[in-house]
């Protein structure tokens, strides 16, 4: 169950560093740990030049671009071998563009299919580069882990660069050089990169290093100074949909990859837009969130990763048109596919579990279920359940091999757990905390649940009711656009940096309307001490989310964000609904 607690006022002493601005972004910054001016200064002022820390400071970076350059320099078959999701993707496109614009054109882009061959950098794969005559392959947001591929591309003559943001393993694969700041070695200041953050980042050096690298048998074409910076909407995208605590150079990345989105003339991006109707002079990290991300995924979940690469990779109007209608297509029909197995498994957990509130935890699964779409719907279920969900698939080519996705609910931590199952439980299983993926035996499958039961008796848990931090405690009057200026100077928002969350308490309910083709949104009317009228929006949400019905004349607590919509091309001050919380 949520609760939702107010932060405590901040003393006066610890105000007075801040005092010089506005009284709510004070103790917002506050709550972020922003607590002197110089801190503050950083923080609201992203700066590229001071927070964008030098490319050569990751390890290995000067042996990493000689390598690229030697092969560019005398003509080799490169393969960049990416990640196919929201952030390899991305990244993939980086480094595409770099070799394109240079005029370097002995490469190809390599993307797994998330069903035949899944996550990583794989042995199959590799021998089919040999036999085309590939000399380097370099990686992006994979091959960290990847140790009997990357031995067998060395075997076979192949040089792999793997650049990657995940832990590195032990032993690590023996690959001619890994660009990955998490290494021990590396002194990198910044450890939280993403996949495309760090391929970014080598091209950074590529560019700084062309004019010195003497090139005997090529002629490149120049880029002038600063271009790679163009290249910043796509680590943005990876940046602010990956995750990553959007704090030091994280922050830059987001901060000027918006910027650049919002004036790119990458004609796949403009297309996707356009298809999605937003106005591309106001994208937004929600944007990026709820409605670009889900359509790069979309494209690996429903088997055609590639076409989402494409799409921002083409110089092609009418190419981009069409591909940007077709991950549109596909991310409804992944909708449609996910809705429905959605309301399957909430009627067989209720018919499994009767009438008992919250199951300590729930496992489910069905060969005929797609792996790559279990993770949506597990968020899902541990929504509707509150307790951690466990739901597993089966691949098509993957005989006797089970595969699935978990969620956590509340501070369980997912990987915790599953280390604390009986020994030979999994085959594999990795990710976050709040999130992971697995594999097991198929043999196994009765005793999955069984043994996930062990592993929770066995650590210690916490209590499942799951406090939230409220940064304030506003009025209605409080809704204006000289309260929403003092909330947007913190943005980008994301990982690390929250949207503020509010609570208006015993609120009147003015009017509820429902919109939307499906009619499945949700609008509820406030009004204000004036008598201006105030909205609250809240996406796939209708009037009995919380059990019973909300009415107008009903008081309520709200919990909410402030947001700003340019709908129709008209800006307007809204909130967008977290919670509702019923008077007693």
């Amino acid at each position: 169950m949520k609760h939702y607690s107010v932060r405590e006022k901040y003393t006066e002493k610890a105000k007075k560093p801040l005092a010089e601005f506005h009284p709510l972004l004070i103790d917002l910054l506050l709550a972020r740990g922003v607590t002197t001016r110089e801190q503050a200064d950083i923080f609201l002022k992203p700066d590229y030049i001071r927070d964008m820390h030098d490319p050569f400071l990751l390890k290995d970076m000067k042996k990493a671009v000689e390598r690229i350059l030697k092969a560019i320099d005398e003509k080799e078959k490169i393969i960049i071998y990416s990640d196919y999701d929201h952030d390899g993707v991305p990244g993939a496109v980086i480094l595409h563009d770099f070799f394109k614009k240079i005029g370097y054109q002995n490469f190809e882009n390599y993307i797994p299919h998330r069903h035949e061959e899944g996550f990583g950098f794989h042995k199959e794969a590799v021998k089919e580069f040999a036999k085309n005559g590939v000399k380097l392959v370099i990686t992006i947001d994979c091959g960290i882990a990847d140790v009997v591929a990357t031995a067998c591309a060395e075997d076979l003559g192949i040089n792999v660069i793997i650049t990657d943001h995940h832990l590195v393993p032990t032993p690590a694969p023996s690959a001619l050089v890994i660009i990955n700041p998490k290494q021990t070695d590396c002194q990198y200041p910044e450890k939280m990169l993403c996949g495309s953050g760090v391929i970014f980042k080598v091209v950074q050096a590529l560019a700084l290093s062309l004019s010195t690298f003497d090139f005997r048998h090529t002629t490149i074409s120049p880029i002038p100074m600063g271009w790679e910076k163009w290249l910043l909407d796509m680590a943005g995208i990876a940046t602010l949909s990956d995750m990553v605590p959007l704090v030091g150079e994280n922050r830059a990345l987001a901060y000027y990859g918006l910027a650049v989105l919002r004036k790119s003339p990458r004609v796949g991006l403009q297309a996707l837009l356009n298809v999605t109707k937003i106005d591309q002079r106001y994208v937004s990290e929600d944007d990026i969130g709820f409605m670009i991300a889900p359509r790069i995924n979309a494209a690996s979940r429903m088997g055609i990763p590639y076409d989402a690469f494409k799409l921002f990779a083409t110089t092609d109007l009418t190419e981009a048109g069409a591909l940007a209608t077709h991950l549109d297509a596909k991310n409804t029909e992944r909708k449609g596919v996910v809705a429905g197995m959605v309301k399957d498994i909430k009627k067989h957990v209720s018919q499994r579990y009767g009438d008992e509130v919250s199951p300590k935890l729930i496992v489910m699964g069905n060969p005929d279920w797609r792996p790559a779409l279990l993770g949506l719907i597990a968020s899902n279920i541990v929504e509707a359940f509150s307790c951690p969900v466990f739901l597993w698939g089966r691949e098509a080519e993957a005989e006797g091999i089970l595969k699935g996705s978990c969620r956590s609910y509340g501070s369980m931590h997912m990987l915790d757990l599953m280390h604390a199952t009986p020994v030979g439980t999994f085959l594999q299983f990795g990710g976050h905390a709040f999130a992971a993926g697995f594999s097991f035996a198929q043999e196994k499958v009765h005793l999955l649940e069984e043994s996930l039961l062990a592993g929770l008796s066995q650590i210690k848990q916490s209590d499942k009711s799951e406090i939230i931090a409220v940064d304030a405690e506003l009025e209605i009057d409080h809704v204006s656009w000289t309260t929403y200026r003092e909330v947007e100077k913190l943005a980008p928002f994301g990982t690390g940096n929250p949207k503020p969350l509010f609570i208006f308490k015993n609120v009147l309910i003015k009017n509820i309307k429902v919109f939307g083709k499906q009619k499945n949104h949700l609008e509820i009317g406030f009004e204000n001490s004036t008598g201006k009228s105030v909205k609250a929006i809240g996406f796939f949400m209708t009037a009995d989310t919380w059990g019973k019905e909300l009415v107008s004349g009903e008081f309520i607590d709200l919990v909410a964000t402030f947001e700003k919509s340019h709908f129709r091309n008209f800006p307007e001050l809204r909130l967008r609904v977290v919670d509702v919380l019923r008077n007693k």
